[in-house]
């Protein structure tokens, strides 16, 4: 049986980015808390917190003064910052700069827009999603799916920005149904839209349809909380119907190999590449 890696899987280069800046700082001693995980997988979290990184949540951190806090690649809304000069809290800030840019964008478009009527499509209470919804003061409408584009008055102007990590199918279908209802009602004009899914994100969904199509099986590693994992999976399973998404290996079922030839191991922009080395070992094991 032929197990095959993905290259073009594993972190994005904004994770990589934050998980260096948090490695240098742990390897100088130094205390240092993240504000909510510093990526969306439990096996490369508990990696990072066996060399000393302490994660911590919102409320923790408006209590904390005189520390060390790294802002992880999802960034955060104007408030963290705030909240960190009033406490004197040390903010390394590993705010991926895809995300930095469309912060900016997203506050710019609402500073200009009157009616002010700003659309986020993503999930709701995401870290990166909060950020983007703090940029303006919480006046943002986030939408996930078509159904809820009910909560968008089509009769005056509309912005819409995407979060960074999702489907561009999805996103695009959204648009798609938004154009639809709004020339309907004769107030396209008014429709306005940025494609702001990371690059990156977005060559992977193209890529890994050729890469869950060139194998019999596929098995697909990420966190279960990956907002990325989670679409990228989906991307797998329409192109091959025996996809498996996992977390560690044992969730692995020796069954699913059942007459394959040829396994491939893929994973999100939050997935380390030693854990889909370390899967790929164990197929090899169980195979025999």
């Amino acid at each position: 049986m032929k197990i095959e890696i993905d290259q073009h899987s594993g972190f994005c280069f904004g994770v990589v980015y934050a998980i260096e800046k948090a490695e240098k700082i742990l390897s100088m001693g130094k205390p240092l808390y993240c504000l909510g995980d510093l990526v969306h997988n439990n096996q490369e979290m508990h990696r990072l917190e066996s060399k000393g990184l302490v994660t911590i949540t919102h409320d923790e951190f408006k209590k904390m003064k005189n520390v060390t806090v790294l802002i992880r690649a999802h960034g955060e809304p104007p408030e963290t910052y705030k909240i960190a000069k009033e406490n004197n809290i040390e903010l390394i800030d590993a705010t991926c700069p895809v995300v930095l840019r469309l912060q900016k964008r997203v506050k710019e478009a609402y500073n200009q827009s009157d009616p002010k009527q700003i659309v986020i499509f993503g999930k709701e209470g995401h870290a990166e999603v909060n950020g983007l919804v703090g940029q303006v003061s919480g006046n943002a409408i986030v939408v996930n799916t078509i159904d809820e584009l009910d909560k968008i008055n089509l009769k005056q102007p509309v912005t819409v920005f995407s979060q960074t990590t999702q489907s561009p199918q999805k996103y695009k279908l959204l648009i798609d149904e938004l154009k639809k209802r709004m020339e309907a009602l004769g107030t396209l004009t008014l429709l306005s839209y940025t494609n702001s899914i990371c690059r990156q994100v977005s060559s992977r969904d193209k890529e890994l349809r050729v890469f869950a199509a060139s194998h019999q099986v596929v098995l697909f590693v990420s966190g279960k909380q990956s907002s990325n994992g989670k679409a990228l999976y989906e991307v797998c399973k329409s192109v091959n119907e025996r996809s498996y998404f996992i977390s560690e290996k044992t969730e692995i079922n020796a069954a699913w190999f059942k007459d394959a030839k040829t396994v491939g191991v893929c994973g999100a922009t939050s997935t380390p590449m030693w854990l889909m080395e370390q899967i790929a070992e164990y197929v090899k094991k169980i195979v025999k």
